[in-house]
């Protein structure tokens, strides 16, 4: 199993549950593993600019899109799931790797009756709104760990769990085929993030 360098941060983390979990992993920034690999993890923390500046750059933005064309596994983790999206408003817009239709919006604090800060930091409940293989055993409404200011948003049928933050409700799950990605942090969740992890690694 790959999980994706590209400068985005917490992959010792991410590679530490894999290893705790007993599951092979190898950290990796060269395109061609990448293109080849069966299963990847594509976690990240930052700025949508930075992180699809490095992608472009290094070919590995071309990397992801051709493994899942060829029907890798993919697992995107935070800011690895905001840029499989098209558009990020992020840093005045981005355009981002287009894997899923959708993009990627502020939390609008300022109308916000419950006067959320943000960016939103800590747990929260997630909602499945559909089942997917690496939920297997893990209770609805369960608590997952997020970090962030930006949510993805997209249509329903691409959405598999959604979390409230404050009076917003946003798609916090997402994947269509082969594809699925958390809005929360997997390798901060605890046990239960582990199970997810695991459960992907046994797709």
């Amino acid at each position: 199993m790959i999980i994706v360098d590209y400068g985005a941060g917490n992959l010792t983390s991410v590679y530490n549950a894999l290893s705790y979990l007993g599951i092979a992993g190898e950290v990796s920034n060269d395109p061609k593993k990448i293109e080849n690999a069966e299963k990847i993890i594509f976690p990240g923390v930052g700025a949508a600019k930075s992180a699809m500046e490095t992608l472009n750059k290094t070919g590995i933005g071309t990397a992801l899109k051709n493994a899942a064309k060829n029907g890798a596994q993919i697992l995107g983790i935070c800011i690895g799931c905001q840029i499989i999206l098209e558009h990020s408003d992020e840093n005045n817009g981005v355009e981002c790797l287009g894997l899923l239709k959708g993009k990627v919006v502020r939390f609008a604090n300022s109308s916000d009756p419950a006067k959320i800060k943000i960016p939103h930091i800590g747990w929260n409940q997630v909602n499945f709104t559909k089942p997917h293989k690496i939920f297997k055993g893990i209770s609805n409404g369960s608590n997952f760990y997020f970090v962030h200011s930006y949510h993805p948003s997209l249509s329903s049928d691409l959405t598999f769990g959604t979390t409230m933050y404050g009076s917003q409700t946003f798609p916090c799950i997402l994947g269509k085929d082969n594809i699925i990605a958390t809005q929360f942090h997997l390798e901060k969740s605890g046990e239960i993030g582990l199970q997810v992890l695991k459960n992907f690694g046994e797709l």
